[in-house]
């Protein structure tokens, strides 16, 4: 396994698994394949509903938790100082676990400065050993750096060859934050697992195609939480340690950015507004569940 060392020493695995849209019912038996085929680095969040379901796999791996690098991130709901403190608390308890390895802000929307002031003081308490932010567009990470007492360690963003984030990149790269990407194969939207350049250099390399991708990604210096509930699919994203792509295999991967989201952009108000009105949906469910549960 490679390791990237962050802005404040804290060592971080290159290669984890991630858990977005892995549902209750088989999160822990895929956090324990994660596990014991040899990952050491777990990204969970606040909106996955499954932090229980990690914390019960990782109790019951037999994995020092000191060898685990555990992720979470806070949702807006959560934002604002008091609420989100509590919240970080919460998901630990959750968890399992009396520290966070990294937490993050999920969205860069609502009251993220008074959210931010409370993963400043849990990391000044000990209790959470990195921070850092996500889906920040450079205009917003280069805010938060410029603007608070702890700059963010890591800055989790899509990237993927169809979208790779060069002009992100070269602003965390200046304010010493950490590029992470989720969906690092762009769910394979575009048929990117089928995409011939990618198909040809596997073969040159005796590789898949998602193996080329992620093995590519390492290479530019990029974290990646690749998710599969298959124990074969891990364990092949694991194998990408054995071999370099050429700086001619780079270029040609480069040559692939479209330089557009597979998903969505944060810059587009509407998007902003579904966010808004996802949030108040949320609420008003969370209210009737506990409606009925104090009933």
């Amino acid at each position: 396994m490679d390791y990237i060392t962050l802005s404040n020493g804290v060592k971080m695995p290159q290669l984890g698994y991630g858990v977005f849209q892995v549902t209750q019912e088989e999160c822990e038996r895929c956090v324990l394949d994660a596990l014991k085929v040899g990952y050491r680095a777990i990204d969970t969040a606040q909106s996955y509903y499954n932090e229980e379901q990690v914390g019960a796999a990782i109790e019951k791996a037999g994995v020092d938790r000191k060898d685990i690098f555990l992720t979470t991130k806070v949702w807006i709901e959560h934002y604002g100082y008091e609420k989100a403190k509590a919240s970080v608390l919460d998901s630990m308890e959750k968890l399992r676990t009396d520290y966070l390895d990294l937490c993050l802000l999920h969205q860069p929307y609502s009251d993220y400065y008074g959210a931010w002031r409370a993963l400043e003081e849990l990391y000044e308490e000990g209790k959470i050993r990195a921070i850092g932010v996500s889906n920040f567009y450079p205009d917003r990470l280069v805010d938060i750096c410029s603007f608070s007492r702890i700059k963010p360690m890591v800055n989790q963003v899509e990237v993927h060859p169809f979208y790779q984030q060069e002009e992100a990149k070269k602003w965390m790269d200046k304010y010493s934050v950490q590029i992470e990407a989720w969906a690092p194969f762009g769910e394979g939207r575009g048929n990117m697992f089928q995409n011939p350049v990618l198909n040809e250099i596997g073969k040159k390399y005796g590789k898949s195609a998602a193996q080329v991708i992620l093995r590519w990604h390492l290479q530019r210096g990029v974290v990646v939480i690749p998710k599969s509930t298959h124990i074969e699919r891990m364990q092949e994203n694991l194998n990408v340690f054995d071999f370099a792509l050429s700086a001619e295999d780079m270029a040609r991967i480069a040559a692939l950015d479209t330089k557009m989201s597979a998903f969505f952009s944060h810059y587009d108000p509407a998007k902003v507004e579904w966010f808004a009105n996802m949030v108040e949906e949320r609420k008003k469910n969370h209210d009737c569940t506990k409606e009925k549960k104090d009933w």
